[in-house]
């Protein structure tokens, strides 16, 4: 009985529900998807994960009755707080600075909502690699110095932010601009979303152990090492001394591509073939010689039976 009046208790405390509350419900939703694109955005998602596995872990300690790993736990979720103050310092600042200087249709909570399909994007991506190889491909030839950055699941909105926004179809023509020693873009990085040139002279992060790069390298080496290390970003270099082309990922520098070379490795990256599902042969269905005498079925089953018999 007692169970049942704590039932009844909790739905009266549920029920009934006004409209107040289904808007209430919907905008704490909306403000929470929000929050997450908003921490995808500024790399931050990896850090979010961890708190909420820990928080997972705390459950499964009070199920298990673990008192002091719950204790302890319990204990660092006391802080919790002060310490999402402390190491999202940087991220809530220039989240509040842009709040103060955007118009209120700007705003990240106000953006759109709607996002392209993986097929458009990857149709855009096969249209952006033809466009950066037979960039880097004549870059090379003049030996220009180039820095492109490629945006994958790690989002580079602190990088964008340190830039010029462009937001533009790429072809060999604007690379070769954007790069051009005079032009006020060519110093600093291009950085593409999704097939397209978002924004030009981007500043990238330094790399973590930098003493232990190789001297010979140059400052756009260094950073396409840098930004592959703080994100899965895939990073182009082309070398203004030699017109080597250089891909930087996951901290790592592969050099010496050729057109080719980097087309295959783009290709294979930004989009993957899809493995294709077999055909289903129709049930009943055998293989026949031409004269009505299947491997399957019935027959075929009497054949390879005297076969057998015969051995």
């Amino acid at each position: 009985m007692d169970l049942i009046y704590q039932l009844d208790s909790y739905v009266n405390s549920i029920l009934p529900i006004e409209f107040g509350d289904i808007v209430d419900i919907a905008v704490l939703a909306f403000l929470i998807y929000k929050g997450i694109l908003i921490v995808k955005e500024i790399r931050a998602g990896g850090l979010i994960k961890g708190i909420v596995l820990i928080f997972a872990i705390y459950i499964l300690m009070n199920i298990a009755q673990m008192n002091v790993m719950a204790y302890l736990l319990k204990n660092v979720f006391d802080i919790g707080l002060l310490a999402l103050v402390v190491l999202f310092q940087p991220e809530l600042r220039r989240f509040l600075e842009k709040m103060g200087h955007s118009k209120v249709s700007k705003l990240p909570v106000f953006s759109s909502l709607t996002s392209e399909s993986s097929d458009i994007i990857s149709q855009k991506w096969g249209m952006a690699i033809e466009a950066i190889c037979d960039a880097c491909e004549d870059l090379s030839a003049t030996t220009t110095g180039a820095l492109i950055v490629i945006e994958q699941d790690t989002k580079l909105g602190e990088q964008i932010d340190t830039g010029t926004v462009i937001n533009a179809e790429p072809s060999k023509e604007l690379f070769g601009n954007i790069f051009y020693p005079k032009t006020p873009l060519h110093d600093g990085a291009v950085i593409m979303r999704d097939g397209i040139i978002l924004a030009a002279a981007c500043f990238l992060p330094k790399p973590q152990k930098e003493e232990t790069i190789n001297k010979a390298l140059g400052s756009r080496h260094r950073a396409a090492i840098g930004m592959s290390e703080n994100s899965d970003a895939i990073v182009i270099v082309v070398s203004e001394e030699t017109g080597t082309i250089s891909v930087a990922e996951n901290g790592e520098l592969t050099r010496g591509l050729t057109r080719d070379s980097l087309k295959k490795l783009l290709r294979t990256r930004l989009m993957p073939e899809k493995p294709q599902k077999p055909a289903k042969p129709d049930k009943g269905s055998t293989s026949d010689d031409g004269n009505g005498n299947g491997s399957g079925g019935f027959m075929g089953f009497l054949r390879r039976k005297k076969f057998t018999d015969k051995v």
